[in-house]
């Protein structure tokens, strides 16, 4: 069986790892996993590596037993001067979590996202008749991460201007293992990791100023945003929370719904029947659709948890992996979990988190945002295609699509 700690593996054809996954899944008890010691940030014995459905939902529900403390986003513990970029609220366990997700959940709810529809609507038309004008080349660049990083800024009031730095600093951030991101080779020498973390460092700081800057103004003027409701009331983010949020919400908002983008369109033109079942009646199953794009890419591969406590086969301290994308095809839950079907009912994917107090607050949203791109593009561009295979990103925590070619 390959090892799943080892760079290597998450460069393997995507065939290969959910078959090294399926394994797993066949195991008597949670295999545990060594955990590379990486310079200048540590590294603990290792890990537990949860694969199956039933496994990754109880530690999900059990937040007093699985805590999200002392970080969810990192294999190692995260040392202070990273932690205070990308700390946010998934590191963290009530009450600190509930205070935080209460505050920021404000921008989540079903009023202010019905305003958005107008919005949303507006802007993926406006981008599919850029790349209309622009021709063929890669979906990615020109479709897909454009809709995600645009609503969010939108939200948090940051001009267009800025949107490209924003995409390009979240690129480093998520694909801090991917020499195309970082110009860096993905090893743990000392002097990779050194340069790499630098990089890292710069990204965070850069987009944490970005909304210190904008918290500030929106102090002492509020204008309706995002950042404004933030900032203001009688509960309100201090500046370092909303640099994290900041950031939280960039990566989590924008990267992962550009990467279940990307993935619809592979899908829908490896599956044509799936793809004509859809364009027949796109109200009817668009809803399903995207559930079914979310579960079977799987954007966000993994987090991590720790243990509170001794609990069966786990010891207080004891560090576990939800791996959300082995979940998502457990043979258990999932009749024929290896086939892409846009009728599938029920879907129980963990593709959103697993339930429980860490449960994407972002999941309507992305879902809007899927269903009015999807709209504008089988409307607009009823042949548009996927050609060739996609550049996958070189990570173990973000199953992502760097570049696909596609026509229409």
């Amino acid at each position: 069986m390959p090892d799943i700690s080892e760079i290597p593996f998450w460069g393997l054809p995507q065939h290969e790892r959910m078959a090294a996954f399926r394994e797993m899944r066949q195991l008597e008890r949670p295999v545990f996993v060594r955990e590379n010691h990486v310079p200048f940030i540590g590294g603990g014995p290792g890990y537990y590596a949860l694969v199956r459905h039933a496994d990754v939902t109880e530690a999900s529900r059990n937040a007093g037993i699985f805590s999200s403390e002392p970080c969810s986003n990192s294999i190692p513990d995260m040392p202070r001067w990273l932690a205070v970029y990308f700390g946010s609220m998934i590191n963290m366990d009530d009450p600190r979590h509930a205070r935080l997700r209460r505050i920021v959940s404000r921008a989540f709810t079903p009023r202010v996202l019905s305003k958005m529809e107008e919005d949303l609507a507006l802007a993926a038309s406006e981008i599919v008749d850029e790349a209309l004008r622009a021709g063929p080349g890669d979906f990615v660049r020109q479709v897909a991460a454009r809709l995600p990083v645009r609503v969010i800024c939108d939200m948090m009031g940051i001009p267009a201007r800025h949107h490209d730095t924003v995409l390009r600093r979240t690129n480093v951030i998520l694909g801090n293992a991917d020499k195309e991101y970082t110009g860096i080779d993905p090893d743990f020498s000392r002097l990779n990791v050194g340069r790499g973390l630098v990089k890292l460092l710069h990204a965070g700081h850069s987009l944490n100023r970005m909304a210190a800057r904008l918290g500030a103004q929106r102090r002492r003027q509020p204008t309706g945003d995002l950042v404004s409701l933030l900032v203001n009331g009688e509960e309100s983010l201090t500046p370092q929370e909303l640099g994290s949020f900041f950031i939280l919400l960039v990566v989590a908002g924008s990267e992962t719904t550009r990467n279940a983008i990307a993935y619809g369109l592979k899908l829908l033109t490896d599956h044509p029947e799936q793809r004509q079942l859809l364009a027949d009646d796109f109200d009817k199953h668009i809803g399903r659709a995207c559930e079914e794009i979310v579960r079977y890419a799987t954007p966000v591969i993994q987090f991590r948890r720790t243990l509170t406590r001794d609990h069966g086969i786990y010891k207080k301290g004891d560090k576990v992996l939800l791996f959300y994308n082995s979940a998502n095809r457990d043979e258990s839950v999932f009749k024929d979990p290896d086939v892409f079907d846009i009728t599938r009912d029920p879907n129980p994917h963990v593709g959103f988190g697993g339930p429980g107090p860490h449960y994407c607050l972002g999941a309507h949203l992305a879902r809007r945002e899927m269903t009015v791109m999807f709209r504008e593009l089988l409307t607009r561009m009823p042949d548009i295609r996927s050609v060739g295979e996609p550049d996958f990103l070189l990570s173990n925590f973000i199953n992502g699509v760097k570049h696909l070619r596609y026509e229409w």
